[in-house]
Parts: structure tokens; sequence; C-alpha cells
């Protein structure tokens, strides 16, 4: 059987000693490096998402099953294309609100307002900075 190579060692002989012989620090993944998102910051955005984009993907489903259940039973008679401009506009709606839950969230440990609408403007600068130092970084 082969002996297991350990991965942070990179080819030298013993885990966490380089070529010299004396202990080198762990080296840390790049991910680790950089900050996540705190959990109540995470959670709040969830909450946000699901109500924001839940509502109208229900509504955009509904808009279907009310139209066939109209249709089927002959009290109406609405144009396909009526019932697809409806749920595609819901379902925009939907996507529109997955930029709202995340926007709109406060990005602070404290929470924010009930709807956030202050926190847009704010989050949207931060977005607008990080993807400036970002560019700059690169």
């Amino acid at each position: 059987m082969a002996p297991q190579r350990n991965p942070r060692s990179f080819g030298s002989a013993q885990a966490g000693k380089g070529s010299n012989g004396k202990a080198e620090p762990p080296l840390k993944p790049k991910a680790a490096r950089q900050q996540a998102i705190p959990d109540a910051v995470a959670n709040r955005m969830a909450r946000r998402i699901a109500i924001a984009t839940g509502i109208p993907t229900v509504m955009g489903m509904s808009v279907f099953v009310g139209s066939y259940l109209v249709v089927s039973r002959g009290l109406l008679e609405i144009p396909t294309g009526i019932t697809l401009v409806a749920s595609g506009g819901c379902f925009l709606l939907g996507l529109l609100g997955l930029s709202y839950g995340v926007l709109s969230s406060s990005w602070e440990d404290g929470a924010g307002s009930l709807l956030g609408t202050e926190q847009i403007g704010l989050n949207l600068g931060r977005l607008r900075q990080s993807v400036k130092a970002m560019r700059e970084g690169s």
C-alpha cells in the first residue's frame, strides 16, 4: 500500500516542514481569506427573497390554473397569448423580487425596516464600490 500524501505538503518530505526542515505556517485557502456573509444577514436576505420571489411565482402558476378552469368550464374565452403574458409578467416580477430581496436587506448586524427601501441605495453603493475595487485590483 502506497503512503498517503498530505495535500498541504506540496511535495516536501514532511507536512508543515519546509525544505530547510523548519516549521512553516499552514497555507490559507483563498476562500478563507474572504469575509463571509454573517448568518443573521444571510437569513434576513433569504426571508426577503422567499417572499419577494415566492408570491409572484405562485401568482404566475395560478394564472395558468385559473385560465384553464375558466376556459374549460366555458365561462370566458381567454386567448392563450393573454395567459402567457400575464404569467410571464408574474415570473418577471419574481425575478425582480430576487434582486429586491438581496438589495433591500440590511447588510449590517442590526435589522432594518419592514420594507427596506432605505437600504437599496446604500447597498447599491456598496455593490458599485466592490465592483470598482475588483476591477482596480485585477
